[in-house]
């Protein structure tokens, strides 16, 4: 059974000396998906940040997660943290925050930003994401007032069912260009949580293994 995950054991993943980043994103990864930014591309990419929300409601943390609505886009229906393009002169964190409640409406006064994950790069969009953590900072469950033009559906993940490995799952997809291959996935009920997403919350939880004593060494430099 997965153990319960604290506050406690989130800033401690947080603040992990020497863990690598990349790799434990690598873990849910497409087969063959570029991890860094083609060289000699003009200009450089877009900035772009996300926030890993939590609250705990009934002596459990949950993640906030949404689904976006079908539209002609690269990330059409696709499930996602909160998150969108950096606005100068904000900070990355400040973005995170602005987007999260621009998205699902929680002000940004009602968020503890608990630290940073490794930023990653997204082929399609062209955006460098920087993943925040933050906590709800009141009690329970946030009211949620969702913006229909760029959220379908709020996700509310129970932390362990993330942790648990039987979360984890495997089958072949098409991806951009008509090209079928294997790709991983967190099966969140009927969502799938895959690509940059899955990536996000796969360093997340690698850490908090880490931390908890259940990572395995694939996810730490040896």
């Amino acid at each position: 059974m997965t153990p319960p995950c604290t506050l406690d054991d989130v800033r401690a993943a947080l603040r992990l000396p020497a863990f690598d980043g990349p790799v434990a994103q690598r873990r849910m990864a497409p087969i063959a998906r570029p991890m860094l930014r083609a060289a000699g591309r003009p200009e450089g990419p877009r900035l772009g940040a996300v926030l890993i929300l939590l609250y705990c409601a009934d002596d459990d943390l949950h993640v906030v997660l949404t689904q976006r609505p079908e539209y002609d886009g690269v990330h059409a229906g696709q499930v996602s943290c909160p998150g969108g393009r950096h606005e100068p002169p904000e900070s990355l964190g400040q973005t995170a925050l602005r987007e999260t409640y621009e998205e699902i409406g929680v002000p940004p006064a009602d968020v503890e930003l608990l630290g940073q994950l490794t930023s990653l790069y997204v082929m399609p969009s062209d955006f460098e994401v920087h993943p925040f953590v933050g906590r709800y900072l009141g009690d329970g469950r946030p009211s949620f007032i969702p913006d229909t033009r760029e959220v379908a559906a709020i996700l509310e993940v129970p932390l362990r069912l993330l942790l648990d490995p039987a979360t984890r799952a495997e089958e072949e997809m098409e991806l951009r260009g008509g090209l079928r291959l294997p790709v991983p996935f967190f099966r969140v009920g009927e969502h799938r949580v895959w690509g940059a997403t899955a990536m996000i919350l796969s360093e997340f939880v690698e850490r908090l293994r880490e931390v908890q004593g259940t990572s395995e060494s694939a996810s730490h430099p040896m």
